[in-house]
Order: structure tokens, then sequence, then C-alpha cells
């Protein structure tokens, strides 16, 4: 979108030439008159206009930033990518939306189009980053009305503030809601003061603020004879046809002493499980859902679009040679290879639905996490211009490594089965942006915390061969895990 007027075009265009990790704008007046400049056009046009500026800074932790800024009451998400030396964290809402039903994806499309088409972009565009992102959640299942401190069934929004970084290059991104009669003066004031103490500071977390062991006053595992009874019962209806697959999950619901801490957890949880994507997000009003899930939905740069076939679970072996062995077992196992068949060829039929034309990385292979293990085979597929990354996610959500096959079934039986509602967990959560450029993931491996209080979930995938008293362990393993890492 164009600069509204010839004041922001002068201003722009009149900086001096300034090293690459300084500010695009010199001092607050400069920032205050380039918004003076800017909110002619939404006088203009009667409406709230967007200004989003990109600044190199020097690198910081972007969890960190989220320290810094502080997400207790806000709007706020992180994405971290394991591995990658890349994350990203976004705190506030320059505009936010919320909606319900199963239209939310295409009606989640539509803000985003709208925002889009009254957002200019001004910076170091060139970063890795940079620009405008749009932050994502869904629950898993569409029709939830969400009561005041849960989660709604969608929420999308675009941060007030976002700081990236991907190796040694970190951008910081400032989104700022022009309305005619926004305070200029107060506004400027304002994001002058957070753009000094973010990009002045060179804030790390250290391992130390995240090895505090917390102290329970109960921790329990909800329903374990019911899980089992379930996947008994579950294997009767596969036995005579009435679905090939269903994903069962348990929870832990743990009661500490003190408050849960949201960003030493997430620091625990990338320490603990570097392969894994780390994320966060916060409904603004106490609630907070985090985990480290090793499960990619859909990634999609340049129209290439990769996705994730990742079902069939071993543990790790306690030594190397142990280890292999297992794994070569699970790479042989025909109950597992069966499961991860199921997902397979679900996404290539979705896909291909969509008119994409999916390539398989065959055979499957092992991704190997800290504590257990999966068969895994990565597909792609090129992406028309007129197929949104939302599209695909709607498409693609929920897959049978989270809820079954056939889906409708299966998710119906899972609402019979499961005595909680899932809310984020086993949901599409991501980020798109100004290009259409985005990645979602699958909020497994996962906690909704809130004060006090955390609930972790779980599953696992029931088929034919499946043993109850191997599903339960299977559960139990990846609680365990994440339980280790809240403090």
């Amino acid at each position: 979108m164009p600069l509204p007027s010839v004041v922001a075009l002068d201003i722009l265009f009149s900086m001096p030439a300034v090293p690459s990790h300084a500010h695009l704008l010199q001092d607050c007046q400069q920032l205050y008159e380039l918004l003076v400049g800017c909110q002619q056009l939404s006088i203009e046009k009667h409406s709230t206009q967007i200004v989003s500026l990109s600044l190199e800074i020097p690198p910081i932790d972007p969890l960190a930033a989220l320290e810094v800024i502080g997400c207790r009451s806000q709007l706020y998400f992180y994405f971290e990518k394991g591995g990658k030396s890349e994350a990203l964290a976004a705190v506030g809402a320059a505009l936010s939306f919320t909606t319900f039903g199963t239209g939310r994806f295409a009606q989640v499309r539509d803000f985003i189009r709208s925002c889009q088409n009254r957002t200019f972009s001004l910076g170091a565009l060139h970063l890795p980053f940079a620009g405008p992102h749009f932050f994502c959640s869904f629950t898993f299942f569409p029709d939830v009305e969400a009561s005041e401190k849960d989660f709604p069934a969608a929420t999308v929004f675009l941060p007030r503030w976002q700081v990236a970084r991907r190796k040694n290059s970190c951008v910081l991104v400032a989104n700022l809601a022009l309305a005619p009669d926004t305070n200029l003066e107060t506004l400027s004031r304002h994001t002058w003061l957070l753009l000094q103490k973010l990009s002045l500071a060179n804030y790390r977390l250290t391992d130390a603020a995240a090895n505090t062991e917390k102290i329970y006053k109960n921790f329990l595992l909800n329903d374990s004879d019911k899980f089992q009874t379930a996947v008994r019962s579950a294997l009767d209806s596969i036995q005579a046809n009435h679905y090939k697959k269903i994903v069962l999950a348990s929870t832990i619901d743990a009661l500490a002493e003190t408050r849960f801490q949201v960003i030493p957890s997430l620091h625990n949880l990338r320490r603990l499980h570097p392969d894994c994507y780390i994320f966060g997000t916060g409904n603004g009003k106490g609630k907070n859902f985090i985990g480290a899930s090793p499960e990619r939905l859909v990634h999609i740069h340049n129209q290439v679009l990769v996705t994730d076939a990742l079902a069939g679970s071993a543990p790790r072996g306690k030594t190397a040679a142990e280890d292999k062995e297992i794994g070569e077992r699970l790479l042989k196992d025909e109950k597992e290879r069966h499961e991860h068949q199921i997902v397979i060829d679900f996404i290539v039929e979705r896909l291909s639905h969509l008119g994409l034309v999916p390539q398989l990385s065959l055979p499957a292979r092992l991704l190997k996490l800290s504590n257990i293990q999966h068969l895994w085979t990565p597909i792609i597929a090129q992406v028309p211009t007129d197929v949104s990354i939302l599209e695909i996610v709607a498409e693609l959500h929920p897959t049978p490594a989270v809820a079954g096959f056939p889906r409708e079934i299966s998710c119906q039986e899972i609402r019979r089965y499961e005595t909680f509602d899932r809310g984020l967990y086993a949901a599409p959560l991501g980020w798109i942006d100004r290009f259409g450029n985005g990645e979602f993931i699958v909020g497994i491996r996962s906690a909704t915390i809130e004060g006090e209080r955390a609930r972790l979930y779980a599953g696992a995938g029931i088929v034919e061969g499946s043993i109850p008293e191997k599903e339960l362990a299977e559960v139990k393993l990846k609680l365990q895990a994440l339980l280790k890492a809240l403090v």
C-alpha cells in the first residue's frame, strides 16, 4: 500500500544513511511527524489505518523480549522453531478478531485481508520476519462459544509489538493503529520509549531462571481406568469397521503452591525439547496455552508447501544400540506403519481436493525427539496463488494424527469418550505474513496454565492391534516429559 501523504514521504526519504542496526527514525519527534502524515489517510477515509514499522536491532532473545514487554494482561504469541535459530514473539493487539463455527478459517482469512488493505509498511522490510504478521489460534472443535476466560474457537491478531530473530538477524516490528482521533503525542512517546528499551539492551534469559523445581500440592492423571476402557471400546468399533482409527487423549491436572511462570516454562521446554516447535499463547485474561510440538501442520514459503505425516510412536532407548534397535522395530512394525499410512493417505487426499499435487519423501523415516521417536514422512506441493494457507489449514485440520479416520466419525467418538474439553489442544496455531507465507503447527504435548493450576494434554492413536496398556504408557510418557518443564 502506498504511503498516504507527501509529508510522510518527505520524512522517510530525507533520513540520513544510518548503520544497519539503527532505527528507521532518529528520535521521538521524527516518529511523531511521520505519524502525523500517516494519520491523514485515516482522516480522509474515516477509518483506522495501520502503520507497520520494521527496525533492525541488535540480536536479542525474543522470549526475553516477551518478558520485557510483559504479556500477562495482553494477547501474546510465542513461536520458536527448534534447532533452526528462529523465533518470534508478538505482544498486544493493534487489531484483533474472534469468531466460532465451521466458517471460522474463512472469516479469519477475510479479516486478515481487510487489515492488509489498510496497512502500509516502512523500514527494514528486507529482513526475515519484517512487516506485519498475523498470529492465529484455533480450538480443536469449531463450535466452541468460549466463556470470558477461555480461548475462543478462532483468534487472530496483528500484534502491537513483534520481535523476531533468525540466527543473528533481529527485527523489531511496531504496528500502530491510527484512528482520526488518535492522540499522536501520547502514542509517539510510548512507542519511542519501548523502542529504546528493546533495541538498546541485550536481554537474555539464563538457564538458572528456569531450573526451579515446582512444588505441587497434587497432580493427578485423570481417569486412567476410563482411558483404557475407552481404548478397548474403540478397538471393538474398529473391529466392527465403524472407523479405522481414533486418537484418544488424557490429561494431568496439577495444582502448585505458587503461580506457574509462563516464560521460564517456555525456556525449559526449549532446552528439554530442542527438536520441537516451542509455542505459547495467551488470551489476555490470565489463561495460557504452551507446549513443545513435534508436528508441523503446514509451512508455506514462496508458494511451496511443506507438511508432515507424523504418526506411529516408540520410546527412545537408554543406549545408542537399544535406541537403534527400537527405531528399526518401529520402522517394521505393522500396526505403527498402518497408523502412519492412514495419515499419509488423508493428507494426500485433502491436498488433492484443493488442486495441489503432493510429492512424498518415501520411505518413512524416524523423527527422534528427546524422549520419543515417530514415523515421519515429509510431503511437499506447489501452491497456486489463489489458494491461501488458511484454506489448506481448514482442509487438513484435524488430521488422523490427532483425530482419527474417517474424520467426522472419529470426532464424534472423541466427544463421547473424552471427559474434558480439548480447547486448543491438538489444534492449529501459527502465523501469516503480508505475502501469504506462514507456518502452522499442531498444539500437542501441551498444557493450559492459569495461576496455580495447569492441565496437561497428550494422546495416542488407536488402530487395529493397539494394546490399551501400551497406549496408556505412551500417554504417560508424553505427559511426564511436559510436567518436568513447568515451573
